[in-house]
């Protein structure tokens, strides 16, 4: 007796071809490899306090380079630097976020956990 539900050829479900469904979510894997890779080397910076504190932050969210203008040195305001660094590295996360969504490859729509419309995760 046949089974019901199984679809066409490659067994799927539906109709759908698993092993071509499979091999698609490879490739998906592997390009989010390479990308986040790449990311690796891309640098953003981030000022804050008219380019008091500066941030320069990797692609993948490693912070290469804290610069402090000495005249941002005030003994007698030590809360206003703390302010303006945690503000240039805030914009420097920022940055590298957006930099990191412009090299992702598409999702087309959305994998699960990957915040896709619709799915868990989104």
């Amino acid at each position: 007796m046949a089974r019901k539900g199984m679809g066409g050829p490659g067994g799927g479900m539906g109709g759908m071809d698993m092993n071509a469904l499979l091999k698609q979510a490879q490739q998906m894997q592997t390009d989010m490899l390479q990308a986040q890779e790449a990311l690796k080397d891309e640098q953003t910076e981030a000022s804050a306090g008219g380019g008091m504190v500066k941030v320069t932050i990797s692609g993948d969210l490693v912070i290469k380079d804290v610069s402090i203008d000495p005249d941002a040195v005030d003994p007698e305001d030590v809360e206003m630097l703390a302010e303006m660094v945690q503000a240039a590295v805030n914009e420097a996360i920022r940055s590298a976020q957006k930099l990191a969504e412009s090299k992702m490859p598409d999702m087309p729509g959305g994998m699960p956990g990957m915040g896709g419309p619709g799915l868990p995760g989104g």
